[in-house]
Parts: structure tokens; C-alpha cells; sequence
């Protein structure tokens, strides 16, 4: 999906900045780079510091499931080359360093724990007994982590071009060049020198990809959607659901198409939603190339079997995946949020407050830094729903097994 696999690749930002967010947002820096040596995590060790567990441990629904996913990345020998993930000073977190072992040992501890059956309080005292508690620090080094969110949209397409679908997404191409961790290198020459791949508006106006297109949708303003979120469910004329996910971008950083509408006074800040762009474009298709082009990325699609899947490479799971900056935030550990999130009973969506334990699943284009971390909120209108109306401050914790306790599981 989004990471890159998902919009992970990972392309996480939210559309939806209602009411006075764009105000909040340009006081508040989510995005602020950690400093020079400043780590991301930071061990809680006063222990009234350490987060109430007990209503998360009432709703364990695909938690297990989301940990397995992890465990399966964890697995493969590829997961190796981004541990151990270093912070700071040694006594900032164990060894000065979250290891693979720890990782792996940490989940399974976890595993167990909810193997065991136990609930609530219970399983509460449990995890403090044995786990340690990490805080993201957050955009201001006091925990505020911006929380947003992102969905699998479901559109009418045709896996070859017709008179109702034109629009198309296209593969990746053959002269664009990535590197280990899925990181954009450029574009190789016909001298084998690599050079930029270029942006969005000359993709389009040149048409350079004639050839390379792997489905079409039906409306423009949906491929940008599912350029932005980074997969999408195609439901084909004969009713078969096809699931097209990230293969890779051109290279340039994300810029909000939503923002712009708000600059040029298309939509108010107060009445702008996802449900109001696909609207206002559906009413203007003339002008959709005009503001997704000033949008320079642009981003390929591959043919997925099954549920879209993360930059892990691993299935997605509703509420149980996130997607942070994999530079600082170690990949697939067990994470625990605590936030307000819009959620939807009988229809009617409403802000609640939010705590939930989620594993680190994907990656966002717009995803970066400590103070930033985008929930997977599921497939379809209800989920964009939910996306689009998530945008609020929190608290971000990891979990890892404590030194104490790790002597039963096997070192690797």
C-alpha cells in the first residue's frame, strides 16, 4: 500500500482540514524534524507516566491477527537490514538500541499474553509487568503526535480501457529506479546515467507511459484518490474485485490538492472534506487536471492478490495498522495509541475517544517525523469517511518486552 506499498505507499496525509485545522496546523509543526541525536522514543520510567491499558484490553479484534502479519515480515531475512535501530544514548532504551531479537521476542510475548485469554485489568497489570513503555516525543519533545488517516477506496474500473472507464493507472515503469528499502533513485537514461524522473504535469502532458496501463476508472478525481491513498479496489463489470496497490512514485515529496482548493477559494476551510472535493470535481471534471498537476507526485500501481498490504509487504488491518516514518520508528513493533477518532455507529459518525493497541505496518509519503502518524481505517465509503474526518493530537507508545522477562524466549 501506501509504502511503500500500500499509499503507504504510504502517500499518507489526510484530505479533510475542517473548521479551524488549518489554522492549528500552521501553529503546530507535526512535521519538525527530530534534532541532531535526538531519538524518537523515550523510556517512560515513572511508572504513573505509563498509559491505562484496561479499555484497549477490552477490544482485542484482529489484534492478534495484525501481530502475526508482523511477525511474518519479521521472518524474512530481508526484515534483518533495518535492525538494530539505534537512539540516542545508551540508557535511552536497552543497549541504545531496539534489536531484530527484541522485536520478535517482544511480539511473541504479546502473542501470548492474548493467548492466555486474559482481559481488561487483568491483562492491563500483565503488560506492565512485562513490557517497557516507550513515548514517541512527538513534534515539541512533550508526546503530541498528529493523527490522521487513510483508506482503501473501492471504485467501478475495468482492467482494459472502455467507453465509460479512460482514465487509467499505470505500472511502473521500466527506466524508473528504486533502491533496497524501495527508495526513489530516478530516472536511467539511455546512457545509464540516472537523472529525475519527472513530475507529475509532464507525465501527464507528454502522455510518456502510453502503454504501461494496468486499469481504468471511470472518473478522474478517482485516480487521484488512489494516488493519494495508495491502493484501491477495482470492481470490474462482471462483479470480481481486483486489489491494485503501490509499486512505486516519481520521486517528488506530496503536495495537498486540498490546501490549494482553499487557497484559490474553491471549497472554505470550514466546509472542506473528502465528500466535498469528490463533489466539487464531479461538478468541474475541466478543472481537475489544473489541481491535481500541482500535486508533482505521481504514483504506479501493481496487481495485488488478496487485501491491500503495507510497506511491509504485509496485509493491512483496520484500526490494528499505522503508518509512521520508518527512519526513526522501528518496523512492525507493537504500538499503543491513545487519541480521539471519528467512528461510525448506526451511521452516524462521531468523535470518540480512542485507545487501541496497533502494529507498525506502512509508511506515508507525508508521514514524517515524530509528530506524525496516519491509522489504516479500513475499505470502502465508511472507512474514506472515517479517514477523511481523522485529524487530531494524541499519544503514540511502543512495547517492548523488558530485559527481566526475556530469558524464556530463544535469542536468535
Amino acid at each position: 500500500m501506501k509504502k511503500e506499498i500500500l499509499v503507504s505507499a504510504s502517500l499518507l496525509i489526510a484530505f479533510v482540514i475542517v473548521g479551524c485545522r488549518s489554522q492549528q496546523e500552521a501553529k503546530t509543526p507535526y512535521d519538525r524534524p527530530l534534532l541532531p541525536g535526538q531519538p524518537a522514543l523515550r523510556k517512560i520510567t515513572n511508572p504513573h507516566e505509563i498509559p491505562d491499558f484496561t479499555m484497549a484490553c477490552l477490544d482485542l479484534v484482529d489484534l492478534r491477527a495484525a501481530i502475526d502479519n508482523s511477525l511474518n515480515y519479521l521472518r524474512k531475512s530481508s526484515s534483518r537490514q533495518f535492525f538494530p535501530l539505534r537512539f540516542g544514548t545508551q540508557d535511552q532504551i536497552i543497549g541504545g538500541e531496539i534489536t531484530h531479537t527484541l522485536a520478535v521476542d517482544s511480539l511473541n510475548a504479546f502473542a501470548e499474553l492474548l493467548n492466555s485469554g486474559l482481559m481488561g485489568k487483568q491483562l492491563n497489570e500483565a503488560i506492565r509487568e512485562k513490557f517497557d513503555v516507550y513515548m514517541s516525543v512527538g513534534c515539541d519533545d512533550r508526546g503530541t503526535v498528529l493523527f490522521t488517516g487513510y483508506y482503501t477506496p473501492i471504485f467501478d474500473g475495468s482492467m482494459s480501457r472502455t467507453e465509460l472507464f479512460q482514465y487509467p493507472l499505470y505500472k511502473m515503469p521500466a527506466d524508473l529506479v528504486k533502491g533496497p528499502d524501495g527508495e526513489i533513485l530516478g530516472r536511467r537514461g539511455a546512457d545509464g546515467q540516472l537523472g529525475p524522473y519527472p513530475a507529475r504535469s509532464v507525465i501527464e502532458n507528454s502522455r510518456m507511459l502510453r502503454g504501461t496501463e494496468l486499469a481504468w476508472l471511470g472518473d478522474p478525481f478517482e485516480v487521484y484518490i488512489a494516488h493519494v491513498q495508495g491502493s484501491a479496489k477495482l470492481k470490474q463489470p462482471d462483479g470480481q474485485l481486483i486489489t491494485v496497490g503501490y509499486a512505486a512514485n516519481n520521486g517528488y515529496e506530496y503536495k495537498s490538492v486540498s490546501k490549494e482548493l482553499v487557497k484559490d477559494g474553491r471549497i472554505s476551510s470550514e466546509q472542506l472534506s473528502l465528500s466535498a472535493m469528490i463533489d466539487y470535481f464531479k461538478q468541474n471534471k475541466e478543472l481537475v487536471d489544473t489541481y491535481v498537476r500541482r500535486n508533482p507526485r505521481f504514483v504506479f500501481f501493481k496487481r495485488e492478490d488478496g487485501e491491500p498490504r503495507g510497506s511491509l509487504n504485509e496485509p493491512v488491518t483496520a484500526f490494528r495498522s499505522i503508518a509512521t516514518d520508518k527512519s526513526i520508528f522501528p518496523r512492525g513493533c507493537l504500538t499503543f495509541i491513545s487519541t480521539t477518532l471519528p467512528r461510525a455507529t448506526g451511521g452516524i459518525v462521531s468523535n470518540q475517544f480512542y485507545s487501541g493497541f496497533a502494529l507498525d505496518h506502512d509508511t506515508g509519503g507525508a508521514i514524517r517525523a515524530a509528530g506524525r502518524c496516519d491509522i489504516y481505517m479500513g475499505q470502502g465509503d465508511t472507512a474514506g469517511k472515517l479517514a477523511g474526518q481523522t485529524y487530531q493530537e494524541g499519544k503514540l507508545y511502543y512495547l517492548f518486552l523488558k530485559s527481566a522477562q526475556r530469558s524464556e524466549y530463544f535469542a536468535e
